[in-house]
């Protein structure tokens, strides 16, 4: 079996690895969001799980406790676990990454408890006062693993499983480099199905199985050039690769992205500090979030760029000429961020679309009118 096709089964059955691992005796924590270090539960032997919802299945029992205005990605995920979709979590972790995540982590823990919930307070304005305290949450969660686990905690583990980490993240930036090419050879609808397969089993297996994807994508012969606008790709959650097929089938390439499910999360390595825990707070504390503040500097331009500098890497080495936003319906903090970095990517002569979706895979023939529209306006 190829490596793609490996990949298409843990893209279409998610979970299932993750399910045969808990019946084999292993423990699995199941997770939200950026802020959760995976190398800390990777370190007591235990899988972490990336929580993803269902784009494709109606939310019909959340809302009787969820109010129908909060984010529907987050009700989605709560959804399924009220109809028993996550029974296989032996842990569940929440980070504050946004007030809707934090809600429904008490409502998840009162009414679909697992056998360990944690939920680590992540500060939203940065600075050193900031790190210092989300080093102090990660000393908790470490301490609330330990009595879960009946083990302390062993620093050695805990070092090889950052070096695991950034192992990994290194493969995930070479499987990028190859959509550098002009066309890509590699599609952003393949690269979703390799994220989303990649949350919901070991990294070992991750790393093993991007070993063998990104060689079999290095024998695939270079495409001819077509002349489609490249896109770069900003929001939260893209975790079904509907939106961004249809993009690609609308005539574009989606080449680079900032999103929670692709390079907010492995983009970063975390440094191989004499104290392991050092590095990994810095490393996420770190991560480029919406709901992260930078404290203001300067005037308008240099608090823009200050804010969003990063970007212009990307879309500079990925030669995007379009951008494309997708966010979650009822995302605050994406919703307030967009305004600000619409004009800073105008600054740099870069067109924008933002789409509000409700993270449902009904509403795709809806927007392919927009994507069309924006894409001939670029072409």
């Amino acid at each position: 079996m190829s490596a793609l096709q490996k990949i298409e089964n843990l893209y279409n059955e998610r979970g299932k690895r993750a399910k045969e691992l808990h019946d084999a005796g292993k423990k699995i924590i199941g997770y939200f969001c950026c802020f959760v270090p995976d190398e800390i539960i990777t370190a007591f032997d235990m899988v972490p799980y990336r929580i993803q919802g269902s784009q494709n299945d109606p939310i019909d029992e959340a809302d009787a406790l969820l109010e129908p205005m909060a984010c529907p990605f987050a009700r989605s995920c709560f959804n399924m676990a009220l109809k028993g979709e996550y029974d296989f979590l032996d842990g569940f972790v929440a980070p504050h990454s946004c007030d809707t995540i934090e809600r429904m982590y008490h409502i998840w823990r009162s009414n679909k408890p697992s056998p360990f919930n944690h939920m680590i307070n992540v500060p939203h304005m940065m600075g050193p006062s900031s790190d210092v305290f989300y080093r102090k949450e990660l000393d908790y969660f470490i301490k609330r693993l330990e009595e879960f686990s009946g083990t302390k905690l062993d620093q050695n583990k805990l070092r090889d499983a950052v070096k695991l980490y950034n192992r990994r993240r290194a493969l995930l930036r070479e499987l990028y480099d190859l959509r550098k090419e002009n066309p890509p050879r590699v599609s952003g609808t393949e690269i979703t199905k390799v994220l989303v397969a990649g949350m919901g089993i070991p990294a070992l297996e991750h790393i093993e199985l991007l070993q063998d994807y990104i060689d079999e994508i290095k024998g695939r012969p270079a495409p001819k050039a077509d002349g489609l606008p490249r896109i770069f790709l900003w929001g939260n959650e893209i975790d079904d690769v509907a939106f961004i097929r249809l993009v690609e089938e609308c005539g574009a390439h989606v080449v680079m992205d900032d999103l929670c499910t692709g390079t907010r999360f492995f983009w970063e390595d975390a440094s191989e500090t004499n104290d392991p825990l050092d590095g990994i707070a810095k490393r996420y504390i770190c991560t480029h979030c919406p709901r992260s503040l930078k404290p203001q500097i300067g005037n308008r331009q240099e608090d823009l760029e200050n804010r969003f500098g990063y970007m212009k890497e990307f879309i500079s080495q990925w030669q995007a000429n379009g951008v494309i936003f997708y966010i979650v319906r009822y995302c605050d903090t994406c919703e307030l961020e967009g305004p600000d970095l619409r004009e800073y990517l105008n600054s740099l002569k870069l067109p924008v679309l933002m789409i509000e979706d409700d993270y449902s895979t009904s509403t795709i023939g809806q927007l392919r009118t927009r994507i069309q529209a924006f894409l001939e306006m670029i072409s």
